[in-house]
């Protein structure tokens, strides 16, 4: 089985300030995103060690580990290049305006919605907007820990990592101003072209 690997940054660590900090996104990205893909290898070599063996004794707690940090992993690598340097952020493009419209109402309303999504998950998790094929729509979604409370079968165009070790050392406990101020460094390029391969 393919195991995983951390992404590099596509950008610099202190790219984001002062939104988000360099020593933030250094701990965040090197130790805490690195340490998500570390445990779903973990996890998958344990597995694949249970087949070998025929030995299924731990699977539960092995499938468990597996959802936690490939979820962790897999979010991070949409984290990171769903944000760019102010300068560089861009706009909604017409396709995602255009759904943003339809299935929100417009632009400001979604990340009015968003934002109250990402404020209020309750510990630690992630706001998403994902893309959902059956309805061919855009749900706003929340995330409990990485893998909790989500809808199955979603493709995650834009999502904001609002546990304490993404922004604790500039906000403190302030998630509100977090989540306001990350709004200037979404990289709406990125999300517009996510949903352009999510739609096919």
């Amino acid at each position: 089985m393919a195991r995983y690997s951390l992404p590099d940054l596509p950008y610099d660590y202190d790219a984001l300030e002062p939104h988000i900090d360099e020593q933030t996104m250094r701990l965040h990205h090197d130790k805490h995103h690195q340490g998500y893909v570390d445990g779903a290898n973990a996890a998958l070599d344990a597995l694949e060690s249970a087949r070998d063996s025929g030995d299924y004794g731990t699977v539960k707690k092995l499938s468990r580990d597996l959802a936690f940090n490939a979820s962790g992993h897999l979010l991070h690598s949409v984290f990171w290049p769903n944000m760019a340097p102010e300068s560089e952020t861009g706009e909604p493009g017409r396709r995602l305006a255009s759904q943003l419209e339809d299935d929100f109402g417009g632009v400001e309303k979604f990340k009015d919605h968003f934002s109250a999504a990402a404020k209020g998950v309750e510990g630690s998790g992630w706001g998403i907007l994902a893309w959902e094929p059956e309805g061919e729509q855009l749900l706003v979604l929340q995330a409990e820990k990485h893998q909790n409370l989500t809808a199955q079968g979603v493709t995650p165009i834009l999502v904001l990592d609002v546990w304490e070790h993404a922004y604790y050392l500039n906000y403190q406990n302030n998630r509100g101003q977090y989540v306001d101020n990350w709004w200037n460094v979404v990289n709406w390029n990125d999300v517009s072209e996510r949903l352009r391969k999510a739609r096919g």
